[in-house]
């Protein structure tokens, strides 16, 4: 068995890969910590179980084969390495390949971490996915995670986003996702991001906030990496 297998299967047996932030989410020592989470009070003890609860499951045999079994299956994993013959001739200096997430179910890399917060959801007693979208793939992923697991799901996205990728609202709706525009400001992903915080807060008992990227307060760094960590171990 190839080294690159090797670490392909080791992931699979735990997700705590890489730098692990201190008890306060910081990355880092001294002067070069960064990371943390800056909350308002009524969140702290929120955010506090989700790091308490993916602590827990992160390297349970349990959850870890029903991650790895929906990689494959649900997913589409692992997803393919190309050479890029062409691009490489052209540029020259060097040989190109693209890790091809595109591949994968709902088409970006947006569905790994989608999943792992979704199963995470569910094993925690939540009842409804809730984020914020951009373009939409991330909303798209979640909407489809959410329907796999029968969670009700709600997205929020910025009126101006929702008339440029109107294609991606209506996949979201179709997989039984709300699709909530944010009116405000800019009427973009900053106010979609300040609209879902703010119903999120409304219930955060029974909502999960599954954000989109290696953003946001502590634990979501963390997990968001190590949910997308299954790209380079691959690679």
């Amino acid at each position: 068995m190839s080294p690159n297998n090797d670490a392909h299967l080791n992931n699979e047996g735990n997700l705590s890969g890489g730098a692990q932030p201190d008890a306060d989410g910081y990355f880092g020592t001294g002067s070069q910590q960064y990371g943390g989470a800056y909350l308002p009070p009524p969140l702290v003890p929120i955010m506090k179980q989700i790091d308490i609860e993916y602590n827990k499951i992160k390297n349970d045999p349990e959850f870890l084969a029903e991650l790895a079994h929906l990689r494959k299956q649900f997913i589409g994993r692992p997803s393919p390495i190309y050479e890029c013959k062409n691009l490489s001739n052209k540029i020259g200096g060097a040989d190109i390949y693209l890790k091809r997430e595109d591949l994968n179910h709902t088409g970006s890399h947006k569905i790994n971490h989608c999943l792992g917060e979704a199963l995470l959801a569910k094993k925690m007693g939540k009842t409804k996915l809730i984020a914020e979208t951009g373009a939409g793939q991330h909303g798209v992923a979640l909407a489809t995670v959410a329907s796999l697991f029968q969670l009700e799901c709600e997205i929020h996205m910025g009126e101006i986003d929702i008339k440029k990728e109107w294609p991606n609202v209506r996949r979201m709706q179709v997989l039984g996702a709300k699709v909530v525009p944010a009116t405000e400001g800019g009427k973009s992903l900053k106010e979609a991001v300040d609209s879902a915080f703010g119903a999120f807060m409304s219930d955060p008992e029974n909502m999960f906030f599954a954000i989109g990227s290696v953003v946001g307060p502590h634990p979501f760094p963390m997990m968001v990496r190590d949910f997308q960590a299954i790209v380079g171990y691959e690679a």
